[in-house]
């Protein structure tokens, strides 16, 4: 896997079905490098610090091999690296060959796999349809969040080099899995 662009964001209050939200979701490229801090990315807003950032949720990547999926669904989007609120747009993504606890150096840094991303109703803020949180829900697309066991500048061109390789574990796909599952059954009740 290779970094193909390091994204950050700053607080935007947008209203969305009748309601203000402020988010930091609307990520952009940077051509310099990015700070890989212990709870988030440095000069990256994150606003709602119950979902987003804090230790196990540092830094958050997506698969450009996602976006062509995305990009059908979504034609009247302007797809860019960043779109999907992540920090890192990595080339080749696949959540089922990625396991918790997995850990990757990273330019300086040193980073470990915790968990998928569960959507939220920014996501369909970004997206302008509020469908795009169970669209997200129903595919294994989730992106993966990483914990920073050393911090570390990150900058585009950057490989994820294994170190270790996590043992009787789930995968990201697997993890995410349950979560929808668990998601199901807790708005069916």
């Amino acid at each position: 896997m290779k970094v193909l662009s390091v994204n950050i964001g700053e607080k935007r209050t947008v209203k969305w079905n009748n309601r203000v939200y402020e988010t930091g979701i609307y990520k952009y490229p940077v051509e310099t490098s990015i700070f890989l801090g212990i709870e988030d990315v440095e000069n990256d807003h994150v606003i709602d610090r119950k979902v987003h950032g804090g230790v196990k949720k540092a830094v958050y990547a997506y698969g450009k091999n996602h976006y062509a999926y995305w990009q059908n669904l979504y034609p009247d989007i302007e797809f860019h690296h960043g779109i999907f609120g992540e920090n890192l747009t990595v080339d080749n993504l696949d959540e089922e060959k990625i396991f918790v606890g997995d850990v990757y150096k990273l330019g300086e840094a040193i980073i470990e796999v915790t968990k998928p991303r569960e959507p939220c109703v920014k996501l369909g803020i970004r997206f302008n349809d509020s469908k795009m949180v169970k669209q997200f829900w129903n595919t294994s697309k989730s992106g993966v969040y990483f914990k920073i066991l050393q911090t570390g500048h990150v900058t585009k061109e950057d490989k994820f080099i294994l170190l270790k390789k996590a043992e009787n574990t789930l995968s990201i796909a697997e993890v995410y899995k349950t979560k929808k599952a668990k998601n199901k059954d807790q708005s069916s009740t």
